[in-house]
């Protein structure tokens, strides 16, 4: 029996940018998951899917100027899309690992539903950038359609959307059926498919939502042990990319939520990851989030490197 389970959040650089960097990048995702399941963790993986929702609303919007009875599809339809064709790269890299190493464990990806608030202030101040870049006469008309749009210098325009915080679920009982079946799970893409409740149907929102957040949701609503937010670099750094850089070995929530105040981290890069570890670690009593590299996945789980978050 698996003794801990963990919630492991891979970042952009477990999955590269196009169809064929995906392809060669899940092979070391899969490696490092693989380890962590050999190792006796009980493993759900959630992902980001930025690049690639961006590439499918970029193609979707193409497709409906070239065949115009065909309309532009929605942000929720893009994100499931995204969900799928990722997870069906990185499940089979991580069956063909297990297998290699012969261990049978099956792998399920769950298209995920995350519901968010109507009332969510992030809905009034629209903040991450979606698509491909446009001309200043394409702006006008999806501005006209309601939609916001922001200009990069010598780029063009970019549209951009809300950023709500997850709020709840609605797969997480098929979740844990599986996971309690001893499976690996791939859940909650991209922060999930974020979603209004209208009665009983589940609409669709003009959204995306940060998927270090959603991770730290999951991780919570499992009753997970540990977050494990894998991203590019072995540890968290105070004043990073300067002359007094310090890795992080151990931080409160204390001191992380310090460390935000004072702008230690970027927004969109290990802001987010420190918010969500932040976020899970301060739930309960004894949760543990770890952020480090997917080269050190399990040497951070471990506690032989990385930067541990605790209460």
């Amino acid at each position: 029996m698996d003794t801990k389970r963990i919630v492991v959040a891979l970042g952009h650089s477990a999955l590269g940018k196009t169809f064929p960097e995906q392809k060669e990048a899940v092979k070391n995702a899969a490696i490092a998951i693989t380890d962590l399941i050999q190792a006796k963790y009980q493993v759900v993986i959630t992902h980001s899917n930025g690049p690639q929702v961006g590439m499918i609303h970029a193609a979707m919007t193409e497709y409906s100027r070239l065949e115009p009875g065909n309309t532009v599809a929605p942000m929720s339809i893009c994100s499931a899309m995204s969900q799928g064709y990722i997870g069906y790269d990185l499940q089979n890299a991580i069956r063909t690992e297990l297998l290699d190493r012969g261990i049978y464990r099956p792998v399920a990806t769950i298209i995920t539903q995350v519901r968010v608030d109507p009332f969510d202030t992030a809905f009034s101040y629209p903040s991450k950038k979606i698509g491909r870049y446009m001309n200043e006469e394409d702006a006008r008309k999806e501005e006209a359609k309601g939609n916001h749009v922001t200009e990069t210098d010598g780029k063009g325009y970019q549209r951009i959307i809300s950023a709500p915080r997850p709020m709840e679920i609605y797969e997480i009982d098929s979740i844990k059926a599986l996971m309690d079946a001893g499976q690996v799970v791939i859940a909650a893409g991209g922060g999930g498919i974020p979603v209004l409740q209208q009665g009983t149907r589940l609409k669709g929102a003009s959204a995306v939502i940060e998927k270090d957040l959603t991770s730290a949701c999951l991780a919570e609503e499992l009753n997970a042990d540990v977050l494990l937010l894998l991203t590019g670099v072995e540890k968290v750094a105070l004043n990073f990319g300067t002359d007094r850089e310090t890795p992080i070995d151990v931080m409160t929530v204390e001191d992380a939520t310090r460390y935000i105040e004072e702008k230690q981290f970027t927004t969109g890069a290990m802001l987010p990851k420190v918010e969500a570890a932040v976020s899970f670690a301060s739930s309960k009593k004894d949760r543990r989030s770890i952020i480090t590299s997917i080269d050190t996945a399990l040497a951070g789980l471990q506690g032989k490197t990385g930067t541990i978050i605790t209460c």
